[in-house]
Parts: structure tokens; sequence; C-alpha cells
């Protein structure tokens, strides 16, 4: 009796709970269905906060914004949507859908040379938040997914509520998991009469462990190695991130689903 209660404490505990395992599955699927599977798998790659990324040199906050914001359009395939990024201090959300002609996602997409700027998607940033790289990729990496999210041919799995999950994951599905998973428990806001100065930080929706075993799934079906990964993950979380890995890998099963999904192309409607 006693060893087997020594055998039980010591025995492994999954990586994630199965249903968040699996919605966390359901969600890539969707993501594959409706924002072209071809970009992800050959194109998308997991982008690094780093230099070699984001290249380049700015003399102010806003010029700096602009930099890393556009390198952020260029590796989610949509540097051809029209934007209009603009510093605002406030917890304000836009509603409106981005004008699109063309393919929806596009690495070798490039802006129209004329565009309204009424006809400009409207992306709000903190200027406080230049200060925090990996914060303000997640941040606009963030923002972008919600607009792509909003133009899906399909619901995603889960119910209303879990939008700013769903889109989180959908982010990550982007490459820009590592900033998620790096900036994920720094703060999260309740209600927008909760923005204090700690918002330099960015808004968490999705746990650190949920977060890091969707990076998990990205890596295995891009071929990322678990150490090439881990590298860049903050030490408290490399060990989930390993053991997440193993667990993603083990999954035949759901990983088959997802690579059979591999010509999906994404178009507008």
């Amino acid at each position: 009796m006693f060893l087997d209660v020594l055998k039980n404490l010591f025995k492994s505990q999954p990586a994630l709970d199965e249903e968040s395992v699996q919605w966390l599955f359901d969600t890539y699927a969707w993501a594959l269905r409706n924002f072209d599977a071809e970009i992800f798998f050959n194109q998308t790659v997991l982008v690094v906060p780093s230099n070699r990324y984001f290249p380049g040199n700015a003399e102010t906050k806003d010029e700096m914004a602009h930099l890393i914001f556009d390198k952020v359009k260029e590796y989610a395939a949509i540097k051809h949507w029209p934007c209009r990024l603009t510093a605002e201090q406030s917890c304000a959300t836009q509603t409106e859908k981005v004008l699109i002609s063309g393919a929806l996602r596009d690495m070798n997409g490039a802006e129209p040379e004329f565009v309204l700027e009424e006809q400009r998607l409207t992306i709000l940033y903190d200027p406080r938040q230049v200060g925090n790289p990996e914060a303000i990729i997640a941040t606009f990496a963030h923002a972008l997914a919600h607009y792509l999210g909003s133009m899906a041919k399909e619901a995603p799995p889960g119910v209303e509520q879990n939008w700013p999950q769903i889109t989180e994951v959908l982010a990550v599905f982007m490459g820009f998991g590592l900033m998620f998973v790096n900036s994920a428990f720094v703060y999260r806001n309740v209600t927008c009469g909760s923005c204090k100065p700690a918002a330099i930080n960015r808004t968490a929706y999705l746990s650190q462990y949920d977060i890091t075993y969707a990076l998990a799934i990205f890596c295995v079906l891009k071929n990322v190695s678990a150490a090439e990964a881990a590298k860049n993950i903050k030490k408290s979380l490399r060990p989930f991130f390993k053991k997440a890995y193993k667990d993603v890998k083990k999954r035949e099963h759901e990983l088959n689903k997802l690579t059979a999904l591999k010509t999906n192309k994404a178009e507008l409607h």
C-alpha cells in the first residue's frame, strides 16, 4: 500500500490537462483551414526577439514602434495590409475590418501605393511598451491576430468568450510564440480601469503553461528542435516546454490530422 502511494506520488504528471490540449490542437486545425496551411508549413518561421529578426535603429519611440510593427507584419505574411499605427495610452479597441485586395496572407505581398486613410486598419500602441521589445512584439502580433481571426470562414473552437485566448494561439501559429511565452505571466488587465504604469508589459489571457504548450505544437509541426527553441525561452518555463514538446511528439493522431491540412489555401470571402 505504502509503495503504491509512493509510485503515484512520483508518477509523471501530464504536461497539461487533456481538455486544454485538445482545444489547442483544434485551434491549430482551425487556423490551418482558414489562414493558409501552405504558408504555415513552408514559409512561417519561429520569430526570435533579437536584432537579427528586428534589425535597424531608430531615434524616437515612434520610429522604433513602426520599425517593429513593419517586421511583425512581414513575419505574419500580412505586410500588404494597409495599416495606421497610432500612439495611444489607453485600452481602446477597434472594431473595423480591414479591406484587403488579393490573398488574405501573402509573404510577397506589398501594401497598395495609394490607400485612403479611412481605409487603413488602425492599430493602437502604448509608447511605454517600446522599452519592452518582447511585450510590444506580442501586443502587435495579438492585435493583428484579432483582425486576421475575424476574417475566418468558420467559427473557432470553443465559446465566444474565448476569443482573446484563441487569437493568442493564432499569434503563436503565426510565429510569435517566444514573445508570448516570455511575457505571459508579467501582467494581466482585468478591466480598462486597471490600466496603470505596469501596462508597459502586455495583457495575457492564456496561462503561461497553455501558451507554452501552444508553442510546443508549433515547434513540432515546424521541426524546430526543443533545444533550439528552449534557449530562447525564459529559464522558469524551459522544463515545462521540454515536457510539453515530448508530449506533443507522442500525439501522432493529432499531428497527422494537422499535417493532412498542408495544402489548404486561405482566400478572402
